[in-house]
């Protein structure tokens, strides 16, 4: 890129795998840019290539054709090694189904992160995050003892440790009920102000997709309505 001004860049972004009954286009023609501390929400029906756009921006998979940048690094030219350093270093990840270790209690899975980038602070780090989801009195606990919404709230600690850039979030309140999920949604967009980190989101959930400032809608691989780069709306967030 010229200058590195948006935390996301995509050019022309291809995605194809191979059938038995042949190729199969999952994205064509993708162009985006993501600046840096904002919010945005990929919505679409089943299929339309939701999750395959989060994957590759994130730099967990390849792409077919195209261009992405995230920040300064090319993942489009690198491989799966340089994009694994890329994502330790920016990226957090919260999943629909939490994704936590279950051998590692819920202080050790938020300060694996930080451990991994050998930060000597891993432990008060992830205690103040615990903290301030709200599970300060669960910090022994293991995923098994904690419920659907307590696991979930760790998982969103563990993504905001060390320093992350860039947050990943695919149907972050899928397996959550109303209430739960609600409240998932509120402890994402806080500590997502309050870190300054780029949010990029896949969901089904108007809910959580009207909190974005922006929108993205993609139809059978394409982006459709509104061009990237237009806000979702000028109402204050």
């Amino acid at each position: 890129m010229d200058s590195i001004s948006s935390v996301i860049k995509i050019n022309h972004l291809g995605k194809v795998v191979e059938t038995t009954a042949g190729p199969l286009v999952i994205l064509e023609g993708i162009n985006l840019e993501i600046n840096p501390a904002q919010t945005m929400a990929i919505v679409g029906a089943s299929g339309s290539g939701k999750t395959t756009l989060l994957g590759l921006m994130a730099g967990l998979d390849q792409c077919t054709s195209g261009d992405i940048w995230l920040g300064s690094h090319h993942l489009s030219a690198m491989g799966e090694e340089d994009r694994a350093r890329v994502r330790a270093e920016m990226v957090g990840f919260v999943f629909q189904s939490f994704q936590l270790l279950t051998s590692l209690t819920a202080l050790e899975n938020v300060m694996l992160p930080a451990e991994l980038k050998g930060h000597e602070s891993a432990r008060e780090e992830a205690l103040l995050l615990l903290d301030r989801v709200g599970l300060k009195d669960r910090v022994d606990h293991y995923p098994r003892q904690l419920s659907g919404g307590e696991q979930q709230r760790v998982a969103i600690a563990r993504a905001f440790a060390s320093s992350t850039k860039v947050l990943f979030a695919d149907e972050p309140t899928g397996n959550l009920d109303t209430r739960t999920g609600a409240r998932i949604i509120d402890l994402i967009f806080d500590l997502n102000r309050e870190y300054g980190t780029t949010l990029v989101l896949v969901t089904h959930d108007e809910r959580l997709a009207d909190r974005c400032e922006r929108i993205i809608h993609l139809d059978g691989g394409r982006l459709v309505g509104a061009q990237p780069g237009e806000p979702h709306s000028d109402r204050e967030l």
